[in-house]
């Protein structure tokens, strides 16, 4: 999956086990990718290449849609942690949209919350651009 799939619409992944399934989408100059599903360490390929591929395309904003997330371990936590890295070292807006509470918990427990842009929807993120 590449962000070249995306600018013709949308592009799905999922890991071998279909245990999470990646979409990108281009949104009002910002490029979605959601995340759905189990974010672990089993299953991090495709929401790494699709992260990877999203901030090598450059676009104006990455918004990360977390609404179908359903488990986020350490391994998940640290690939977006690395993520917003990447990101920041590229001068890329970053946001985090719509995490449900298991995983909005994991993010206040490791206080990782203080360091991301979270917003309750897609839209809401785009608009801080």
């Amino acid at each position: 999956m590449t962000i070249g799939d995306a600018d013709k619409g949308s592009a799905r992944a999922s890991d071998a086990q279909g245990r999470l399934s990646v979409e990108i989408r281009q949104t009002d100059g910002a490029v979605v990718c959601a995340l759905a599903g189990e974010l672990d360490l089993d299953s991090l390929g495709p929401a790494r290449a699709a992260l990877d591929d999203a901030i090598a395309g450059g676009p104006a904003m990455l918004v990360v849609d977390l609404a179908g997330l359903q488990f986020c371990d350490s391994s998940g936590l640290n690939l977006l942690l690395q993520t917003r890295l990447a990101a920041q070292a590229a001068d890329l807006p970053l946001a985090l949209v719509s995490l449900a509470p298991q995983v909005a918990r994991v993010f206040e427990i490791t206080g990782a919350e203080t360091v991301f842009a979270i917003h309750d929807s897609v839209d809401a993120a785009v608009a801080t651009r």
